[in-house]
């Protein structure tokens, strides 16, 4: 089919484009693509919107070009092979075993940036971010990303057992657990300057649900014993390349002392978020060990804990119901030896009637 761009242009100016794409035997893009070819304008929805409604709307001019014949060719489609039955169920079948999974859960989407706005932290110490509703990760910018792997891994092989992980609702009035950070647990805690440093926590647990059992999930970079050199206004890892490197003459006046530090491996911890209910299990890699190899366990494990943690939550509400009971009927028992509102309101007027008579009969 031939049309002369003034043509075209009356055509795509009278009627949408998706309406005289099948009278040419093409399909709208293509039609779009030749318009735009042949410098030929045509209205965008918005002017289409407008006539529906009523409302004044401007057609595009169309510019002076020479006006040459356009030559309009019909798109023939290619006719659909049938395939065989056994052909289809087997692709079928080959997709089914292959389920779709994402690179990347939506929990983690912008973790990262916000993770690194901290505040000031010593080289080597875990991050403190200033957004405090975020996934339950505790790490150091040096092993950031690999903290970011475990938790990507471990919420993805929940997700595909039909467990969200998600960061729970303040409505639902779950608490997180304290987290120990120290690879072997000692008596005693060396973390941050003079030992008293705080570690960054969020406000809300990271949460999923086995069934209706709520089960909180933290993941934390551990914390190892190390000996530290002051050099230069600040300390140092004695095992660094900066002490190691260091003239004996540097090391005359300086001293060590021990610190708790990031060692780059990593534990989880998952517990139960409901007040009340004391239940907690972990898993912690080694130096042989992953915790990426641990996760299809991590998963299997916390599976097979949901009827233990149901029996302690049903145990935990008979008890909250029972503390409940007691309290009224403490505060039942009080109300009668209690003064009425209307006598506490008086006491105060007896009390200095009381005080004027005593001193008029010391008149008398």
């Amino acid at each position: 089919m031939q049309l002369t761009r003034f043509e075209l242009y009356q055509r795509v100016c009278d009627r949408p484009l998706s309406r005289v794409a099948p009278e040419l035997g093409i399909s709208g893009t293509a039609l779009a693509a030749i318009c735009k070819r042949y410098q030929v304008p045509y209205p965008g929805s918005g002017y289409w919107t407008r006539m529906s409604l009523g409302l004044p709307a401007e057609l595009p001019a169309l510019p002076g070009a020479s006006d040459e014949t356009i030559e309009i060719n019909p798109s023939t489609p290619n006719p659909r092979q049938k395939r065989a039955p056994e052909e289809g169920s087997a692709r079928r079948t080959g997709r089914a075993t292959k389920p779709y999974r994402p690179a990347r859960h939506p929990l983690l989407f912008g973790v990262e940036e916000h993770l690194r706005k901290t505040r000031d932290v010593k080289d080597g110490e875990f991050l403190r971010p200033y957004k405090r509703i975020l996934p339950d990760l505790i790490s150091s910018e040096t092993a950031l990303l690999r903290a970011l792997s475990i938790a990507n891994d471990l919420y993805l092989a929940l997700d595909e057992q039909g467990y969200r992980v998600h960061i729970a609702q303040a409505a639902e009035g779950f608490h997180r657990i304290h987290v120990k950070e120290q690879e072997v647990e000692r008596k005693d805690r060396k973390y941050g300057r003079y030992h008293s440093g705080s570690i960054w926590a969020p406000d809300r647990p990271t949460v999923f649900y086995i069934e209706t059992v709520p089960i909180g999930l933290a993941l934390t970079e551990m914390t190892e014993r190390v000996t530290m050199r002051y050099l230069n206004g600040d300390y140092h890892r004695e095992d660094s390349r900066l002490i190691r490197s260091a003239k004996p003459w540097q090391l005359t006046h300086s001293w060590t002392t021990e610190q708790d530090m990031p060692c780059g491996r990593f534990r989880v911890i998952a517990y139960s978020p409901k007040k009340g209910v004391d239940w907690s299990i972990s898993w912690q890699e080694t130096e042989q060990e992953a915790l990426g190899t641990l996760i299809p366990k991590i998963v299997e494990t916390l599976k097979a804990a949901k009827d233990n943690v149901q029996r302690l939550m049903d145990a935990e509400d008979v008890a909250e119901a029972k503390r409940k009971k007691e309290r009224e009927e403490w505060w039942d028992g009080t109300k009668d030896r209690r003064m009425p509102a209307r006598q506490l309101r008086l006491l105060p007027i007896a009390s200095s009637s009381l005080r004027k008579l005593s001193k008029g009969g010391e008149g008398l």
